[in-house]
């Protein structure tokens, strides 16, 4: 009948304009509150980490010239500072970063790596601040932030971006929002490198003041560094447990997070040690805190390392 047929029809029509609408709102809500999308007028991916440091060309190639003259000056004669700024350059620029890879890096490794002498390599975790002024005090040890890769890219952003300038310098993803961003990309291959060249006594700074454990197998030394070292190549590992000065003791050398460590570590064959409160780093928290009773203890506290 064609009463039927029209009131058909326009149930119908009715139908696909609603289909049409809940697709256009899908859409709408997308690109509003999922990060990651492409803003219209090919503006930059929107994410939810601060963007690219800004001058990043000039900081990038400012560190390489300081590196090289006054921490390895052997090392200038073999190594170009615009060429590690051009690989570095070219393993994000234009990409999107949700899809960097380790081979994105390779290059920029190889030129900006080298050796590290034996008997001085020092991994950390959840020792920061701690680590790197025992260093920078002592110069007896290296972290990788002490290598001319880390130093350079210690503490900077950086994402492309698939439009043009092909640097996002509004925002980067988070690890939260894709594992695979250029920061966290970068950061790991250059520790699995690191803990390669690792030779000798190797030592391990942590913190046996953090409730959640010193060693923790989600961290950058506990899932990559650890597997990475070679025990062909590392005749010890040497754990230093510190303790904030005025800090809760957590964990000592024989809590159940190190205990892990301990067999992960022989289980590879290692020879490993673990002493609480490595005194030469004592020490040195106790030059900030010279009147702390955890310091009155030591009598050579007031003394600069």
């Amino acid at each position: 009948m064609p009463g039927s047929r029209r009131r058909q029809r326009g149930v119908l029509l009715a139908g696909i304009a609603l289909l049409l609408a809940a697709l256009v709102l899908a859409v709408v809500l997308a690109s509003v509150f999922m990060p990651g999308r492409e803003a219209a007028g090919g503006q930059p991916l929107r994410w939810q980490d601060r963007g690219t440091t800004r001058s990043l060309r000039e900081i990038v190639l400012g560190r390489c010239y300081s590196y090289l003259a006054e921490r390895r000056p052997a090392l200038g004669r073999d190594t170009d500072c615009l060429k590690i700024w051009e690989s570095f350059k070219y393993a994000f620029i234009y990409k999107n970063p949700c899809n960097t890879t380790a081979e994105d890096y390779q290059p920029l490794m190889e030129l900006a790596g080298h050796p590290i002498p034996c008997n001085k390599s020092l991994f950390w975790s959840k020792t920061n601040d701690l680590a790197h002024r025992y260093t920078k005090s002592s110069h007896s040890f290296l972290t990788l932030e002490d290598s001319l890769l880390g130093y350079i890219f210690d503490g900077v952003s950086w994402c492309g971006d698939p439009s043009a300038p092909g640097i996002n310098y509004e925002s980067c993803p988070k690890r939260s929002e894709c594992e695979s961003n250029p920061v966290s990309v970068f950061w790991k291959t250059a520790s699995k490198r690191f803990a390669e060249a690792a030779c000798g006594v190797v030592q391990v700074m942590l913190n046996g003041s953090i409730e959640a454990g010193a060693f923790r197998s989600s961290s950058i030394f506990g899932s990559i560094e650890v597997f990475n070292l070679n025990p062909n190549k590392v005749s010890e590992i040497q754990i230093w447990l510190m303790h904030d000065i005025g800090g809760p003791q957590s964990e000592s050398c024989s809590g159940h997070s190190i205990q892990r460590l301990k067999r992960i570590l022989e289980e590879r064959n290692f020879t490993i040690t673990c002493e609480d409160n490595y005194r030469p780093v004592q020490l040195l928290q106790c030059v900030r805190n010279p009147d702390h009773q955890d310091c009155r203890l030591c009598p050579s506290s007031m003394e600069t390392p």
